[in-house]
């Protein structure tokens, strides 16, 4: 599976994140970082970009916020064939938040928006652009999308500047035929575009799913190491790059940071395989409710859940 296009993005930091508010130590980072450059991954996801009006450092770490400073202290100047990725939730950063590129080692800016949002995402993107920066809109939870709003997220984002746009598996729900038809449709909606492919491992999934979308054109890949992330996870990094053949990636640093920094962290962060997360996948359902029911006392009564699940949905009932 070697083709020269693909790139490989690591958010390991970015959305592992998501299962400890970024409270990631600085030696840890650095590992993922330098592990990421030494193993020739294209881009490394080091954070959010938030604006610090809206969350306190005293609840979430640096990598919630990703100061330049922040992310200097880590990569200095960055002087290496790894690019600097940011993600920016829309409502959640000031345009004024955005330095220009010029003055900052930060090298693309992702957009995560849902539907409703196409037009603000656009405007934030162009906006980043303008400033420098690569772009990508990342459209979440598409498998909530109704077709008619699809369509018309796809026709404003084609008239638009932005690059690259990725179909995003938000609650790890998707099954390969639902890959094969989101993938022709953004294809033929997206001429010229790059598309990418961002999965969660719910129904343990995301690799196989990222695989799918390689043959179906899809050339920015995400993944992370040991598959961390929100709730199940991601599709792994160590598995992906195994498989894409390509001898510019180098697997032996992604194993050390995993076995120095990574593999200890599940002893205090539950990610991963857990039927509460295997459930809400094959719901369709934001894992928000399973991260709740794995952090209670009650994490192992999978019934409970279960019943607890369909008791919410008034379409199972």
């Amino acid at each position: 599976m070697y083709k020269k296009e693909i790139k490989v993005l690591d958010c390991t930091v970015r959305d592992g994140g998501l299962m400890n508010k970024w409270q990631f130590s600085k030696e840890m980072v650095k590992s993922v970082y330098d592990s990421c450059v030494e193993a020739g991954v294209d881009y490394m996801e080091i954070g959010y970009i938030s604006s610090e009006d809206q969350f306190s450092r005293s609840e979430f770490g640096p990598w919630k916020f990703c100061s330049e400073s922040d992310v200097r202290e880590i990569v200095g100047e960055n002087n290496t064939k790894t690019k600097l990725s940011v993600l920016a939730d829309i409502g959640r950063i000031n345009f004024n938040d955005i330095r220009p590129a010029s003055e900052s080692v930060i090298d693309m800016f992702r957009v995560a928006a849902y539907d409703y949002q196409i037009d603000k995402a656009i405007e934030l993107a162009h906006h980043a652009m303008d400033k420098g920066y690569e772009t990508t809109i990342n459209l979440m939870a598409v498998t909530k999308v109704n077709e008619r709003s699809l369509n018309e997220v796809l026709s404003d984002v084609q008239k638009s500047r932005v690059n690259t746009f990725y179909l995003v598996d938000s609650f790890g729900s998707m099954y390969s035929e639902d890959i094969q038809m989101f993938m022709k449709k953004y294809k033929d909606a997206l001429p010229g575009k790059t598309i990418g492919f961002h999965g969660h491992n719910n129904m343990q999934l995301a690799f196989a799913n990222t695989i799918e979308c390689i043959i179906q054109g899809a050339t920015m890949l995400d993944a992370t190491m040991l598959g961390i992330g929100r709730g199940a996870g991601n599709c792994p990094l160590e598995i992906l790059i195994s498989f894409l053949k390509n001898p510019k990636y180098r697997l032996k640093p992604i194993l050390q940071s995993i076995q120095d920094h990574i593999k200890p962290l599940q002893k205090d962060i539950d990610w991963g395989y857990f039927l509460p997360y295997m459930i809400a996948g094959s719901l369709n359902e934001h894992p928000r409710n399973a991260m709740a029911w794995m952090n209670s006392d009650k994490k192992e009564d999978y019934v409970g859940f279960l019943e607890d699940a369909f008791e919410k949905r008034e379409d199972l009932k």
